[in-house]
């Protein structure tokens, strides 16, 4: 469905076939075995990966295998030609390095050598990852651990997971390159995120920042620039099935019937206008807003909301919680990415998110480490299993995803967040029915408005992270894997009511590997480097990692093991001992990959 939001194409993945060029017997025995690896290769590829969008990877292959320079410019045509972005190099035999490699700076690259005897495939990947390093081209490397028999079509286990994880963060760094982070407001109550960094923007991820005043959306309410029969019909939507919540604020200042149902309406308008100031909207052509119906191009976006706005109008809760969710009044869909507070750094961790796994993403406060003593002191509840250490308490101040509850099951029964194409209706209607909306908190927001309360079910393995900029480094990333928890309502009930009960809630458990900083809940919670983080269901901290290596942010927090770490080959030249400090060192010689 997305690729209609953009105007670009589907970025795609080039299997670049690489051979022995040597006539007379050489070339003509390994022509096809060649280039059966290579459809060996597509055809993992587009049976396992999906764009974020839903639709399905496709690859391309020349007809032709590379001996030479010569085809080598020939393939490098191809590809572009035919809008493969990602290449993907394979050879079960020697071949020339430096005349057959993809020496284009701006695409990710990996080479797949074979591990067999017959053929030094795997001297091919040496030489020539040699090669990308020398020249300063960072290219992975992909080499199987255990021998195979020449002709062995059947690509081995860890083979795939390398492939595949190159491939998906491969996407994921085109997929982003020219679009647009829109900044709807400006900064929100002093938030160092919300100070949108162009050069960070540009510089890394090949993306363009559009900045629009809020009063862009008083304009397109007044002047009714939206489509009027999707209001109609959102509208009828919410009132069946956003069930409504306890008013907490006090009985002399909660709004009436009359107002409360005008903050559905204007909060359901800003949805809409903010969808369309994201992507477009042909119907508003069809009103005669030519100009409006073009949209931004962005595939991010974050709203500032506090203060200026939530002072007079309602909030933007609705807004980012029912975009960012995986379904609407039009049905299931690709998810949206928008910050609440226009934390710029926070919306590009939940887009690089949504990228790798097509999943709603969650916006979070880092709020509260509960410690078991504490816990023990104000609920008289023990802590035990997951949580015997503390937990972390993830709150955003009204808004998140409605799919961070957490209700929807995978194929063993166990809580998950679905990505859209395989959310059923009965997922959607989990959901809605685990959500309800309260009046927003009137001593935050002024203008009212309706906040999401959900508490996501315990048992869901999870990844929160963040994208942090340092001045003088620039960004960096930190991840922690772990799983959510739960608690006994009387002990849940008591930790909300100290903090805002009509917010969603996560209960966060990081993985602990006996190394700081994550020797304990507390230490991750103290070096965590902001006061927001995302969270993505699965551990896909790995792809992450990958991911962060191609755009050259450096990773300085997370809790893999060694293994599960996947970088160009390149990056072992800056150091094997530590792997971080090897990252940090890398990262800064590459330098941001499109300045």
């Amino acid at each position: 469905m997305s690729s209609l939001r953009y105007p670009s194409k589907l970025p795609k993945v080039g299997i670049r076939p690489i051979i022995d060029g040597r006539r007379n017997g050489i070339r003509e025995s390994l022509e096809e075995p060649t280039l059966e690896m290579a459809r060996a290769a597509a055809k993992l590829i587009e049976g396992s990966l999906r764009h974020a969008s839903g639709e399905p990877v496709e690859c391309v292959i020349p007809e032709f295998c590379i001996g030479g320079a010569a085809e080598a410019a020939k393939v490098d045509a191809f590809l572009s030609e035919n809008g493969a972005t990602v290449s993907l190099s394979v050879t079960p035999c020697w071949c020339y390095g430096s005349e057959t490699m993809d020496m284009d700076p701006m695409r990710p690259k990996a080479i797949w050598g074979f591990n067999g005897t017959e053929r030094p495939g795997a001297v091919y990947l040496a030489a020539t990852l040699s090669a990308h390093t020398q020249k300063g081209l960072p290219c992975f490397g992909i080499y199987g651990r255990d021998v195979h028999e020449s002709g062995d079509l059947e690509i081995p286990d860890d083979v795939k997971e390398k492939i595949l994880r190159f491939v998906k963060s491969g996407l994921a760094v085109t997929t982003m390159r020219g679009k647009s982070y829109l900044a709807m407001g400006a900064v929100s109550m002093g938030i160092a995120g919300s100070i949108v960094d162009c050069s960070l923007i540009e510089d890394y991820l090949g993306m363009r920042v559009v900045q629009i005043d809020m009063t862009e959306f008083v304009r397109r309410m007044d002047l009714e620039i939206y489509d009027r029969d999707e209001f109609k019909t959102a509208f009828a939507w919410v009132k069946a099935n956003c069930k409504e919540g306890e008013d907490r604020n006090p009985v002399e200042t909660q709004h009436t019937r009359e107002e409360k149902d005008q903050d559905w309406a204007t909060s359901l308008k800003m949805a809409l206008i903010a969808r369309d100031l994201m992507v477009g909207n042909p119907k508003l052509s069809e009103i005669g807003f030519g100009e409006e119906a073009e949209g931004h191009n962005a595939i991010a976006a974050g709203f500032q909301g506090q203060r200026q706005w939530t002072d007079h109008y309602p909030n933007g809760d609705f807004l980012e919680a029912i975009l960012s969710s995986s379904f609407d009044w039009n049905g299931i869909r690709q998810p949206y990415t928008v910050a609440t507070e226009n934390d710029a750094l926070n919306g590009l961790s939940m887009m690089m998110g949504n990228l790798l796994t097509g999943t709603a993403q969650i916006f979070a406060d880092v709020r509260t480490y509960w410690s078991p003593d504490a816990v023990k002191r104000v609920t008289g509840h023990t802590l035990t299993g997951d949580s015997e250490d503390g937990f972390l308490h993830l709150i955003n101040s009204g808004p998140a995803a409605l799919d961070g509850c957490a209700e929807m099951q995978d194929s063993d029964g166990n809580p998950t967040m679905k990505p859209f194409w395989e959310m059923t209706e009965g997922d959607v209607q989990s959901c809605l029915d685990a959500t309800s909306w309260h009046p927003g908190t009137l001593e935050y927001f002024r203008g009212g408005g309706w906040s999401t309360k959900y508490i996501t079910r315990a048992g869901m393995p999870c990844t929160i992270f963040r994208l942090n900029l340092v001045k003088g480094l620039g960004p960096a990333l930190q991840i922690a894997e772990g799983v959510t928890v739960g608690l006994p309502e009387d002990a849940q009930n008591a930790l909300d009511l100290r903090t805002d009960p009509t917010w969603p809630t996560t209960w966060f458990v990081p993985r602990r590997n006996g190394t700081f900083p994550f020797e304990s809940v507390y230490s991750v919670m103290n070096n965590w480097g902001a006061n927001h983080c995302v969270l993505s269901p699965g551990h896909i901290g790995a792809d992450l990692i990958t991911l962060a290596s191609m755009l050259r942010i450096p990773v300085y927090m997370h809790n893999l093991e060694s293994t599960d770490v996947f970088r160009p080959s390149s990056w072992s030249s800056f150091g094997t001992a530590d792997m971080e400090a090897a990252d940090f060192r890398a990262c800064e010689t590459y330098g941001a990959l499109y300045k």
